[in-house]
């Protein structure tokens, strides 16, 4: 049975993945959605008790975890979400998985973008003049730049049941060497899921993200949902999002490869728009 790891970003937990999890396995996949470390537990619980050393959490910790779980499987697939993204693209290009989709992923290299939400979110979450203490993530930050496309009310609703507090240094590292991939070198399939309305990370970073991978050879597709947040995973609608990523996965890696554990590098390189 293929295995999929699901690997959240910041401000989340695997809390969620709980409808991803469900859907995948209805359609015959094994799946894993490990926590961060000291994202364990209920969204709740840690927004109001946060761990004492949240804040001096690194990508190479977060990194780190996830490698020992796939470690531990025979070449699964792994879904990733903002910085869940950028860690599944690194995975894929240290040959650990058999593939990746990086969902409104983090970019790596220090890839910028100019666009106003992106700029002031990243300068928020990584304003070097806060040290070590957490990112305190509220309600109303909450709608405004992660889940902008809910109403007031859903909104509300989505970050008492999914958002988590988070470690600023987490981002700084996406932007230093442990965010740095070579792009140049032959992967396995790779698909880029970008959201149109998303302030944090914007569609056209997404699809720079995917142009600037190399290799004609390898498989490496994008895609982008109109009128999504950050929040893509889980917003009305996320459905039609994980339903898409199953039948990619079911072109990119049919089920007489996916049994027999074969790489498949060979399907043709394409372009999703």
């Amino acid at each position: 049975m293929t295995q999929i790891v699901f690997v959240h970003g910041m401000f989340q937990n695997p809390k969620s993945w709980d409808h991803w999890v469900r859907l995948l396995t209805d359609k015959g996949y094994e799946c894993l959605a490990p926590a961060w470390p000291l994202h364990d537990g209920e969204p709740a619980a840690l927004r109001q008790n946060p761990p004492s050393s949240l804040g001096e959490l690194s990508l190479d910790e977060v990194y780190a975890k996830i490698v020992g779980v796939v470690a531990n499987l025979d070449r699964p697939i792994v879904v990733g979400h903002s910085v869940g993204g950028l860690i599944a693209q690194k995975l894929l290009a240290a040959d650990l998985v058999s593939g990746a989709v990086a969902i409104s992923s983090v970019a790596p290299n220090a890839m910028l973008d100019f666009d106003w939400g992106f700029i002031k979110n990243s300068a928020i979450i990584a304003n070097p003049l806060k040290g070590d203490e957490p990112v305190f993530m509220d309600a109303e930050t909450f709608h405004d730049t992660f889940a902008n496309t809910l109403t007031e009310e859903q909104a509300a609703a989505a970050f008492v049941e999914t958002a988590t507090h988070d470690s600023r240094n987490v981002l700084r590292d996406c932007m230093g060497a442990s965010g740095k991939i070579d792009l140049s070198r032959p992967h396995a399939p790779l698909l880029l899921i970008a959201g149109e309305k998303d302030e944090i990370i914007p569609a056209h970073l997404s699809e720079r993200n995917f142009r600037a991978y190399e290799d004609e050879g390898s498989v490496t597709a994008f895609k982008e949902f109109a009128n999504r947040s950050h929040y893509i995973c889980n917003e009305p609608g996320w459905e039609e999002v994980a339903t898409f990523i199953a039948g990619w996965l079911e072109q990119s890696f049919p089920a007489s490869l996916r049994d027999a554990g074969t790489s498949v590098t060979e399907v043709p390189s394409t372009i999703i728009v």
